[in-house]
């Protein structure tokens, strides 16, 4: 009798995926543990292995489809190998083309609770609740519109929508549409977003609507930085690195937050708290073909230029093919996004949420500066910090900005520690 193997619980809040690709097909011989597709989840490319052994009988998912936790990937007829518990249910089997699997139902309401004995929880899947614990909400605070009144996520981003509009649209739904029929006037295409792009729209748009930006504006003179770099690039290549201007703009990072601790934080509005972060783990955005991902470099006020400038070439290249692991995209506390590579004078950058500050980096140009008296030409690279004023004041993010500019003006004094 064929089994069927379902698509596994991936862990850190991952409730479906989009195939990206199928790697196996009808009639192959598989192993347990051999991966059979590729599954593209909010930022991270997955393989995903089969618990099963035998003959592939029937594949359910095709390229492009988006399977939910649960979801029969593939039916086999076993060859002996026992399915791994962790990943697919042992009663599961697999019927001609089965469709997957809808929702479990609601569980039975829980019985009054004995005045010794804890609030029964409320109905919401764990990955929900930790969504609502990242921006700060109370979840007795949310009607459920799933089975069962069960809370899930739209519940969540439906609730921050609501209460950080103002006036009549405070109660749209956050799923209603208010675009025109736009083939009124001529042809159209439409192209779904995938799956990287559409978690890349909720996160900006929570950041956007949960904290209120500032952005601050400035400019550095990086003549001796660029001079520096340009010393050391060879002994950063021996090393299997390539000395970028990133690299040396994340140590001046660290000497800011280190002297201006609220911009390595995150506000916890529900305990009216600021949680600071006693550790330094920047993230980089990096700009790939399936959308911007922002992998975390971690403890960098631990390790020295070269080192750096190893890992950010290393983080960067798997990012862009997609094989950057979940742990590697979490746990930042602030992040660098530097399009000088690109083009623009100045931006606004979005905070990646729940940090509280990220610094934007725009092209580095050769301009005329007075020094002395006398003209000069100079390297002048504009920056800007954008951060939650909420926490943080104007008067701190400018003496912020004003110590990055410092820092990157004084490449010595800044390597030194000082």
């Amino acid at each position: 009798m064929a089994k069927a193997f379902k698509l596994p619980d991936l862990g850190e809040g991952i409730e479906s995926g989009d195939v990206a690709r199928v790697l196996v097909s009808e009639g192959d011989q598989i192993s347990v543990d051999q991966p059979i597709l590729e599954l593209e989840t909010d930022k991270a490319l997955i393989e995903v292995p089969s618990s099963l052994a035998g003959k592939i009988v029937s594949i359910n998912v095709k390229e492009g489809d988006s399977v939910p936790v649960g979801a029969v990937l593939i039916a086999v007829e076993e060859t002996g190998a026992v399915a791994a518990a962790a990943l697919a249910e042992p009663e599961a089997a697999a019927g001609p083309s089965p469709e997957p699997e809808k929702a479990p139902p609601p569980e039975a309401p829980a019985p009054p609770s004995l005045p010794e004995k804890p609030e029964a929880p409320l109905p919401a899947a764990p990955s929900v609740r930790r969504f609502a614990r990242e921006l700060g909400i109370d979840l007795h605070q949310i009607a459920g519109t799933g089975a069962g009144g069960r809370i899930t996520r739209e519940d969540v981003k439906a609730y921050v929508q609501k209460t950080m509009l103002d006036g009549p649209e405070a109660d749209a739904p956050v799923t209603a549409s208010s675009l025109p029929d736009f083939t009124r006037w001529g042809e159209v295409d439409r192209q779904p977003l995938r799956a990287v792009r559409r978690k890349i729209a909720e996160n900006l748009s929570i950041a956007w609507t949960r904290a209120p930006h500032v952005t601050q504006f400035d400019r550095a003179d990086v003549t001796d930085l660029e001079a520096f770099r340009q010393r050391h690039r060879a002994e950063a290549e021996a090393r299997g690195g390539k000395l970028t201007p990133t690299a040396l703009i994340l140590k001046a990072v660290i000497t800011a937050l280190k002297a201006f601790p609220r911009f390595n934080a995150s506000f916890d509005p529900a305990a009216g708290e600021l949680i600071l972060k006693r550790y330094y783990h920047i993230g980089i955005a990096v700009d790939t073909e399936r959308g911007l991902l922002v992998p975390v470099i971690r403890d960098v006020d631990r390790k020295d230029i070269f080192e750096l400038a190893v890992e950010l070439a290393e983080l960067a290249e798997r990012a862009r093919r997609g094989k950057t692991d979940l742990e590697e995209l979490q746990g930042g506390t602030f992040t660098v996004t530097n399009l000088g590579s690109i083009s623009g004078t100045a931006f606004t950058p979005i905070i990646n949420f729940p940090e509280v500050g990220i610094l934007g980096i725009s092209r580095t140009r050769q301009e005329p500066v007075v020094r002395d008296g006398r003209v000069e030409p100079r390297l002048i690279m504009p920056i800007c910090v954008s951060y939650d004023h909420r926490v943080i004041d104007g008067a701190d993010g400018a003496r912020f900005t004003k110590h990055l500019v410092e820092s990157l003006e004084n490449p010595g004094r800044m390597l030194l520690g000082g």
